[in-house]
């Protein structure tokens, strides 16, 4: 049996149009803020040098510093890594290499 359509169910509310969603909307209003700045105002001065290097200091106490275990760990794993990268890019070269002089060199 063949299922009634949408409309003809009673739950069925047609689309809002554009102009009825615009009536239907309330007024949005932005949060005051503080005026900005003219462009040749100078900057306020927020600490230099000495504020930096204290929150660098700061942030380096922060971090986890690997152990001599991982150290060594992360650099076998970059050491075999380069040696299949390069193994891979020596095997190229070698191919591309003979496939120019053998086919694309050979009339010349």
């Amino acid at each position: 049996m063949a299922r009634p359509s949408r409309a003809r169910r009673g739950n069925y509310q047609a689309p809002a149009t554009p102009a009825r969603r615009r009536r239907d909307r309330q007024p949005q209003h932005k949060p005051a803020q503080q005026t900005k700045s003219q462009a040749g105002a100078q900057r306020e001065r927020r600490g230099g040098v000495r504020a930096f290097v204290g929150e660098s200091a700061a942030e380096l106490r922060k971090v986890d510093w690997p152990g001599q275990r991982q150290l060594f760990m992360g650099t076998v794993v970059v050491l075999i890594a380069i040696a299949v990268v390069g193994a891979y890019l020596a095997a190229a070269d070698f191919v591309f290499s003979r496939f120019v002089q053998d086919v694309l060199l050979r009339g010349i």
